[in-house]
Order: C-alpha cells, then structure tokens, then sequence
C-alpha cells in the first residue's frame, strides 16, 4: 500500500508484516484514516499468499484508546441512520477483515486497548500484554452498549459468560495479570521480551508449510462455533488431505527429519 497515512506504518519482508499503529501522541486513538488504512489492509491480506504471519503492534505508552473521540466531536457522525451505520461498518469490518484473513495475527500490547483497541487486540490470535497493559469496553461508558465491533463475539468465548458481562456491563478495565489468568493472553513480560517471543513465534510459524499454517487458523476459528465434534473433525481430517496434496508437505516433511530449516515454494520461501 503505498498510499498509506503516517499514522500506520507496515514493514513486510520474509514472508512477514510488521504492522504497527503510529499515532502515539493520540495514544494511537482510531480516526478515519486510520481506520481505513486497516480495514483496506487486513482485507487484502485475504488474497496475499507471500505474506504468511503479521506482528502487530503500536507506538508509544498505548496499544489503542479505541476511537478517536475528538475528531468525532470536531466532524460529528452523519446523522442519518445510513451514514452512521457506514461508519460503525467501517470499524467493525477491522475485526471482521483480521479474522478472515487466513494470517496468524500477533498483537503485542502495551497500555492501554480500550473500545476499538481492545477489539483489535481479541480479534487477533495471539496477544502478548506488557506488565502495564489495561483493556476494557470502554463503550458502555460513552452512552452506547458495551456489546461493539465483536467485543460480545469474542470475550464471551475466550473467558466465559459471566466474566465477559462483567466487563462489558461496566466498562471496567482488566489488568495483565487478570488477562492471564483468564487465558486471554499467552505472556505478560516487559515490552522487549515480548517482541524477542513474537520473534520467536513467527519463526516457528514459518516452519510449517503455507497452506498447513493458513488452514489452522481457519480450523481454529471454525471450530469456536461448530456444531458437535464430528463437525470438526471432519474439518481437521478435510484439512489434512488437502495439505498431505500439497508438493511442499514432502519438504516439510524432510527438513523435520533432516533437522534443518524448510525450503518451501515461491509462495511460501523462506529469506
């Protein structure tokens, strides 16, 4: 995307983007460029075969304040229902876009992912959280529901019920450690950790073969919503014919017993 505004910043090389949020002294607060340089991004990864994992992160002491309230009160919300309703869609579809593209998505967090940040933050598949990191809905607290941008899809599903409205009915923020135990995050560790063990995560990532890494993710987020168990593992035993097919499964399959790195195809090759 060469059209990009200031405040996004991606750096793609080795089969990996490096996604970051560059509006720190806005504590990186989701305006409408913003917001549609991501929902354009995360939308074309969908078609994108020579990017295979993204590492998303932000600048400054702040992940994401969510949306960019002082922009909304200087150029309001259209106040017809359409014009507004385009504008909720326009963020929504951030979320919508990360899960649909076939990319593993790590987002490193710091401060606070509040509103739309804390939706970014749980519409990616791994979250690793700084010491200091605090999220919240904080919708609930502005005069709207507390169930936005797939806030009430996610959390209920990683934490439970009951957790989740008490989050989303009082807007209250939860800290790392609650996170953790909650198992909506991975790792709480200082912010250069985090990114040594992101590092670490994508070139295991990179490992296995593209078709094998793109397929997981899509069984992961299907199977959250299956039907039964035989549902999914009829998904998992489609998955594996499909992948046993493809010509980089004999690579894969030999650089693991010769204990070396793996030479995929074009699409999937390593640097």
């Amino acid at each position: 995307m060469s059209d990009l505004p200031p405040s996004l910043k991606i750096e793609e090389s080795g089969g990996v983007a490096r996604v970051t949020l560059a509006r720190p002294d806005a504590l990186n607060a989701l305006d409408r460029p913003l917001v549609q340089a991501l929902r354009r991004y995360f939308s074309e990864l969908y078609y994108r075969r020579d990017i295979r994992v993204v590492v998303l992160g932000a600048e400054g002491r702040a992940f994401c304040a969510g949306l960019d309230l002082k922009e909304q009160a200087q150029t309001p919300i259209n106040p017809r229902v359409g014009g507004a309703l385009d504008e909720q869609r326009a963020v929504r579809d951030i979320m919508v876009a990360m899960r649909r593209c076939p990319q593993p998505i790590i987002s490193i967090v710091q401060g606070a992912a509040s509103g739309g940040g804390f939706a970014i933050a749980l519409a990616s598949d791994i979250r690793l959280l700084t010491p200091d990191a605090r999220l919240n809905a904080a919708f609930i607290k502005l005069g709207i529901s507390g169930c936005d941008v797939g806030v009430s899809y996610f959390l209920p599903r990683m934490v439970g019920s009951s957790v989740a409205a008490e989050y989303l009915l009082t807007g209250r923020f939860m800290d790392a450690e609650r996170a953790r135990e909650l198992g909506l995050t991975s790792m709480v560790a200082p912010l250069e950790e985090l990114e040594t063990h992101a590092e670490g995560l994508v070139a295991d990532m990179l490992r296995a073969t593209p078709v094998a890494l793109r397929l997981t993710k899509e069984a992961l987020g299907l199977a959250i919503d299956a039907q039964s168990l035989e549902a999914v593992v009829a998904l998992e035993d489609r998955n594996q014919i499909l992948c046993i097919q493809d010509d980089d499964f004999r690579e894969g399959v030999s650089a693991f017993l010769e204990k070396r790195e793996p030479r995929y195809g074009p699409e999937g090759e390593q640097s």
